[in-house]
């Protein structure tokens, strides 16, 4: 997990993201990470780029919509689990490190039940 404020966009931390990634067979990413360097970072380290697309995108990528697109759900799904914890949803939380620890004890909680 990785923290960011508010005002920053998705791509700002995604090649840091990708880099720490490791070995992958694909990125699977919404339409935040949707960018020509984006893609081609992914496919320098060997990734099949798997990513929501913008409406305006001149040339559209080509993806498995069938299994790899559909993985994108099990994320989401996740993801609103962690913010049925109200100080996740609300971040009460005054730093970052406090709401980071929190979003892992969130976590932890959906991986248990």
């Amino acid at each position: 997990m990785h923290l960011t404020p508010g005002n920053v966009h998705d791509i700002v931390p995604a090649p840091r993201l990708i880099e720490a990634i490791g070995r992958a067979e694909a990125l699977i990413a919404d339409k935040g990470y949707d960018s020509n360097a984006v893609v081609a970072l992914a496919r320098k380290r060997g990734m099949l780029p798997v990513i929501s697309q913008r409406p305006g995108r001149l040339t559209p990528l080509l993806i498995d919509k069938k299994h790899l697109y559909k993985a994108r759900h099990l994320v989401e799904n996740f993801l609103q689990k962690i913010k049925r914890c109200r100080r996740v949803a609300t971040r009460f939380e005054k730093t970052a490190m406090h709401l980071l620890s929190f979003v892992v004890f969130a976590s932890t909680l959906v991986w248990l039940a």
